[in-house]
């Protein structure tokens, strides 16, 4: 009976200790100083970036397209096809509109003839003008021959009077002929201009025969083909797209949007590098060529098209690849920059009030100061902290410009090789597991 009563004694006094160790444990958990991460102020060149995607296209496309409708006849190109300026790349059926232009042809030989017989009926009625006037010429001889025999009693008054209405009628007849003159001359005007109308059909016949050749407007490569031998295509409202036709693929261009926010940093000029998952880890050189005044909202966000030029000499680049830009908005020499960690660390709960007491303005302005800056390298004023005796100590500093990683900052406290703090780390007692069961085993 002894041995089963010291068994229990120990048992008893084990679990007393395994328990005072995990109470302790918890005790100097909860009361232990938290130990911190602290990186070195550095001192060198920074280089401020703004950093978007965007996508590969040519410097020029031509959307290639038919000004008639038809079915197509031949297509002489496909993809990646290198093409000629005035190259035939297509045909569309010409017979119907062959037949337009013999049509137009007809009608114009029709209207000439018009204008020839115009011109016969003038030269008709100018005769018989010419014959009246004779005629009227004599009357009027007669006329005056027979007023003088009626002077001398030779004949009578009627033989007079019937002259003069001779010549009067002749003279009427004459007016009437000149009339018809004008008449056959405006005629052969309006003929003329049938003419015209016939000849301006007969050229728009010819162009809409000379369309059903589709040719490429610029020499380069078609990266684009939307059709086939045989398929119709309709231009009743406007052209279709039968080809998309790229002039030069050694000169590319990113077109990327930049946000409402950053786009004040992007200048004409500045120097930019892209990458593409095609080809990773290289890096592509480019320059800011554009920077387009309209804005583009896509879901209540306001953003700018940059236009970035890639050269590809080695037609590496596609268009259509996805580019990941970076764009150098400022370089700065001789500067010292901080983490970016530590502009966003925020004392523990329990050193807050501590840290908050020895500087003005607490933890307020280093909040304010992380937002503030949130790596974009916007100016303005943040908070870092150091260790001074195993305390926090907040430090103002004035923030310049930044590169996502690290941030231009300016303090009179600070130097460089200062230590400042970036975060905290877990005591080596909370990293130790804990015993399956609470504590040893009793055999």
């Amino acid at each position: 009976m002894n041995w089963i009563k010291k068994r229990w004694i120990w048992l008893v006094l084990a679990i007393v200790v395994v328990a005072s160790i995990l109470a302790y444990q918890v005790w100097a958990s909860k009361h232990a100083e938290p130990a911190y991460r602290t990186a070195k102020i550095e001192k060198g060149m920074l280089t401020a970036s703004v950093a978007a995607s965007g996508t590969l296209q040519p410097v020029m496309s031509v959307q290639v397209g038919s000004q008639v409708s038809g079915q197509l006849k031949e297509v002489l190109v496909d993809f990646n096809s290198l093409v000629k300026k005035d190259q035939l790349i297509a045909r569309i059926d010409p017979e119907t509109f062959e037949y337009k232009v013999r049509q137009a042809e007809a009608d114009l030989e029709a209207a000439r003839a018009q204008v020839l017989t115009q011109q016969a009926m003038i030269v008709a009625q100018r005769a018989v003008v010419s014959q009246i006037d004779v005629s009227l010429a004599d009357a009027r001889r007669d006329f005056e021959r027979k007023q003088q025999l009626q002077a001398k009693n030779f004949i009578s008054g009627a033989d007079v009077d019937k002259a003069r209405a001779t010549a009067n009628a002749l003279a009427e007849q004459l007016k009437a002929a000149q009339a018809q003159v004008e008449v056959a001359r405006a005629n052969a005007g309006n003929v003329a201009a049938v003419v015209k109308q016939r000849e301006a059909s007969l050229a728009q016949a010819r162009v809409d025969l000379a369309r059903t050749a589709i040719r490429a407007p610029v020499s380069g490569v078609v990266i684009k083909r939307s059709v086939d031998k045989g398929q119709t295509v309709a231009a009743s409202l406007q052209a279709p797209e039968l080809f998309i036709i790229a002039e030069n693929l050694t000169d590319m261009r990113v077109d990327t949007s930049i946000d409402e926010s950053e786009i004040g940093k992007i200048k004409v000029g500045q120097r930019a590098s892209f990458t593409v998952d095609a080809f990773p880890g290289k890096v592509f050189d480019g320059k800011v060529q554009q920077v387009r005044k309209a804005a583009q909202t896509v879901s209540n966000v306001v953003t700018y098209l940059v236009e970035v030029s890639a050269a590809n000499p080695d037609l590496q680049l596609l268009p259509g690849m996805t580019a990941n830009v970076r764009i150098v908005t400022d370089v700065r020499e001789g500067v010292l920059k901080v983490p970016n960690a530590a502009l966003r660390f925020r004392p523990p709960q329990n050193d807050k009030d501590k840290s908050e007491r020895k500087g003005s303005g607490g933890g307020a302005g280093n909040s304010a100061g992380g937002r503030q800056h949130g790596g974009r390298g916007a100016p303005g004023s943040a908070r870092v902290y150091q260790l001074q005796a195993g305390k926090l100590v907040p430090l103002p500093v004035q923030l310049g410009a930044s590169d996502g990683l690290m941030t231009e900052v300016n303090a009179p406290a600070l130097s460089e090789g200062s230590e400042v703090v970036i975060g905290t780390l877990q005591s080596a007692d909370s990293k130790r597991p804990v015993p399956m069961g609470g504590g040893p085993r009793m055999f």
